[in-house]
């Protein structure tokens, strides 16, 4: 007799198969990550520098937003090329 555990996970690759990843997207997935941490310790280096120097606790206040936001999109960028490189399409 199967547990429900044992038949829940067998729906589920049903549903939705486990698909390898080749050595090469092991390669492009790392790159990317590297990519992505670069790209989020320059904006923080950058913006952070600004919030230190302004004085006005609304500049402040927009420059931790904008921050925020572009940390948000760097990610969300990397993703997308993450997926695409797991679709094979990239």
């Amino acid at each position: 007799m199967k547990s429900a555990y044992e038949l829940a996970m067998e729906r589920l690759q049903k549903q939705a198969p486990a698909t390898t990843v080749t050595d090469d997207q092991k390669a492009a997935l790392a790159e990317i990550d590297s990519s992505t941490k670069a790209k989020i310790a320059e904006r923080e280096l950058f913006l952070l520098d600004q919030i230190r120097k302004t004085t006005e606790p609304t500049e402040e206040t927009a420059l931790r937003d904008q921050l925020a936001r572009e940390i948000r999109r760097i990610q969300q960028d990397s993703e997308d090329k993450k997926e695409k490189v797991r679709n094979g399409t990239a």
